[in-house]
């Protein structure tokens, strides 16, 4: 019989060998290293096992994983039984179980493993995709169950773990949500086919210091970034975004604010796209005295010739809204004209693209119908692109956003006037005498 004092929100996962897979996610201090360890030695206690722990660098299991295992074993008085020798670097227990520990920077050395039927990859967003493919297949046991665990802090939604356990290719046409990782921030654990899904913050651990709580909670103020990932323990897009202020509502809602707007001003842009980009055209209203941009229309295309996009917006010729177009693709702009479009080429003079964004930026608000997925896509999690001494480029992005090109466009003709604007024009009227 062995007395372990563990942590609630811990205590069926110990216990729960259903799924193959198992993903530990959370913040920083959750416990979730320290109950996978011990969730490992109360396994291989009860079974002879030959478990696998993998980091991507070899010489970090010894200050992390193998520490944490020696610790477990002398809290629960099993020093006696269970042996951790250094050289090599293992863990072996009475009835012949074993816990062996690799790098993923020693490939050759994964070899010659056999017989492993459970593998932790611990903070599994270190290693590479390819890696952990490959372990999938170093898991293998005649007649025992397989089971692979995975614990990480989460980085970014461009990290492998994120698109294969949750959200594929997100952002882009072919998108696959396996499991929207909202949905298990709330539930907590959530099991999907054979993956058990665990997630923790700091406040799961009853044995942490407040101390360390609270410092945590500091970094809220100078990094919002490192907050969401040690505070919060969620992914999310790293970076800074270009248009914080963006937000999407339900279409008839976006409509009938528009609709009570005084005297709104209608714009259209298009951004034009063959065979690697997108034809993206949108509609917006804006609210010229309280600065709020509306899109509540969109047409979102790829691979079509001029006659085809012609064909689809034929109600442009019918309306003849004015809609501003890329420049650069005079011909096409020509061929949508003798269509009966009323669309001309907008300005683009050297360093137009981010004049353009700091025009955009200037709105205190950018409303987005909830009936522009793409465009929803493309702008909510949009953020500058960093060369490679990680300084922002500030007129390039970690997408190409065909929505936001159309944005420009529409935009060619309006300017919005930011403080610094009114100040100036608060100066130039004093100095007149009005």
């Amino acid at each position: 019989m062995i007395e372990k004092e563990v942590n609630p929100h811990f205590e069926n996962f110990l216990f729960d060998w259903k799924q193959k897979f198992q993903f530990l996610v959370g913040g920083y201090g959750s416990s979730k290293s320290y109950h996978t360890a011990l969730k490992i030695i109360l396994k291989l206690l009860e079974e002879k096992r030959t478990a696998l722990v993998v980091r991507e660098v070899y010489e970090t299991h010894r200050e992390s994983t193998y520490s944490l295992f020696e610790e477990i074993i002398e809290e629960m008085d099993l020093s006696n039984r269970i042996k951790c020798t250094t050289s090599p670097l293992q863990v072996r227990f009475p009835n012949g179980s074993k816990i062996i520990f690799k790098g993923m920077d020693k490939p050759m050395k994964l070899k010659s493993i056999n017989n492993v039927s459970l593998i932790w990859l611990e903070e599994c967003s270190e290693i590479k995709y390819a890696g952990f493919k490959e372990l999938i297949g170093r898991l293998r046991h005649p007649k025992l169950s397989l089971h692979m665990i995975l614990t990480t802090n989460p980085v970014d939604e461009g990290n492998w773990t994120y698109s294969h356990f949750f959200i594929k290719n997100k952002g882009q046409e072919d998108e696959i949500t396996i499991l929207d990782d909202e949905v298990l921030y709330e539930k907590r654990t959530v099991v999907v086919d054979d993956t058990y899904y665990h997630h923790s913050t700091a406040d799961d651990n009853l044995f942490l210091p407040q101390s360390y709580v609270q410092e945590l909670e500091k970094t809220k103020v100078y990094d919002l970034d490192l907050y969401r990932v040690a505070r919060k323990g969620r992914f999310g897009v790293s970076g800074t975004k270009v248009l914080p202020q963006f937000e999407t509502r339900p279409h008839d809602e976006v409509m009938a604010t528009i609709n009570a707007i005084y005297k709104p001003l209608y714009r259209a842009g298009m951004d034009f796209g063959f065979e690697e980009s997108h034809n993206a055209l949108v509609r917006m209203a804006i609210d010229d005295k309280e600065k709020i941009l509306y899109i509540y229309w969109e047409y979102y295309s790829k691979g079509k010739t001029d006659v085809e996009i012609a064909d689809d917006l034929k109600e442009f010729t019918q309306t003849k809204e004015k809609v501003k177009g890329d420049s650069a693709e005079p011909k096409t702009i020509y061929y949508l004209q003798k269509r009966g479009m009323n669309i001309s080429g907008a300005h683009k003079p050297k360093g137009s693209r981010l004049q353009n964004t700091k025009k955009v930026k200037r709105f205190t608000k950018i409303v987005c119908s909830n009936n522009c997925p793409n465009t929803i896509r493309e702008l909510k999690n949009l953020t500058y692109k960093k060369d490679r001494n990680g300084n922002t480029i500030y007129d390039e992005f970690n997408i190409d956003p065909h929505t936001f090109s159309a944005i420009w466009y529409g935009l060619d003709d309006y300017e919005v006037v930011d403080l610094k604007d009114h100040k100036q024009t608060y100066k130039a009227i004093q100095s007149l005498g009005l």
